[in-house]
């Protein structure tokens, strides 16, 4: 007989990472409290929690203890050994770190959220109008960058932050790797960080990553004039696994917004299209970087 609750549609842990097993059994979680008709404040109770924590439980925004993971089940009514055992490794394997893991000093808890929700994206678009997108950004723009934006700090904090971002770039050249799909505002590319050998590198490198069959630039030229994403930068991710949705990260200077519902991500998606076939294509973008490397 099927026990009460019993988790259904678990994760392949072979093709899932740390990230969308957190997302995706927290979802689990919310439908077994659902199914028993228990409110977030009864299971926040339970645990000696709140039903603030419930929630960030669901949403995979935090990392699973154990027990409260095994006191849960026990009030959504799943009883089964086996099927407690499944759930049990799973929250096991989702609470492995990333390897961002050693810079945990340096990372804000709202930027560590976003790494592992890039590192589990089938899909990232992107579109920036200060900056290169950090996983295009050459060593040496990546440095310049990384000092304006954190003065003061030592030359040995400066060198961690330059490797971290390095580090986060394997991600597209890894089998599996997402598509990544970004549009770069010509006023980034013309805004100098550093003498113009940095920026001429950068230009060398992005032109470098659009030869990877998963990655595609457009520059969105200032000659076009207002464009649809007149108000600023943003990052859609996409996942595929069924149970996760779209979101839509908004990056502020000392926080995050992270956007999931559907009438908001919506928005930020007909805005992307929009300024997609507003820039120039791949290839007449590919023409425009090395026209501007040329006026270095």
């Amino acid at each position: 007989m099927t026990a009460p609750g019993k988790p259904q549609g678990l994760p392949d842990p072979e093709h899932s990472g740390p990230t969308v097993l957190r997302i995706v059994l927290g979802t689990q979680l919310r439908r077994m409290r659902e199914a028993q008709g228990i409110t977030r404040e009864q299971a926040g109770d339970h645990i000696r929690a709140s039903h603030a924590k419930i929630s960030r439980l669901e949403l995979g925004r935090v990392g699973f203890k154990e027990r409260d993971i095994a006191d849960l089940l026990t009030l959504y009514g799943v009883t089964d050994e086996r099927e407690r055992g499944e759930f049990m490794d799973l929250v096991a394997q989702a609470n492995v770190p990333g390897w961002w893991h050693q810079y945990g000093d340096l990372l804000p808890s709202w930027f560590e959220m976003y790494l592992r929700l890039e590192q589990a994206a089938s899909v990232i678009r992107t579109f920036q109008v200060q900056f290169v997108p950090g996983l295009l950004q050459s060593e040496d723009y990546a440095r310049s960058v990384i000092v304006v934006g954190h003065q003061g700090e030592s030359v040995e904090e400066i060198d961690r932050r330059v490797h971290l971002r390095m580090t986060r770039q394997k991600l597209l050249g890894e089998p599996g790797a997402p598509a990544f799909w970004a549009v770069i505002d010509e006023g980034a590319l013309r805004r100098p960080f550093g003498p113009p050998r940095v920026m001429r590198g950068q230009i060398d490198h992005l032109l470098e990553m659009t030869e990877l069959p998963n990655v595609t630039v457009q520059v969105l030229p200032f000659t076009f004039g207002g464009h649809a994403a007149a108000g600023g930068p943003f990052t859609i991710l996409r996942f595929a696994e069924p149970d996760l949705p779209d979101i839509v990260y908004l990056e502020q200077l000392t926080s995050a917004v992270y956007l999931e519902k559907r009438p908001e991500v919506e928005a930020y998606l007909a805005v992307m299209e929009r300024v997609s076939v507003q820039a120039e294509t791949p290839a007449r973008s590919a023409e425009m970087l090395h026209r501007l490397r040329r006026g270095l």
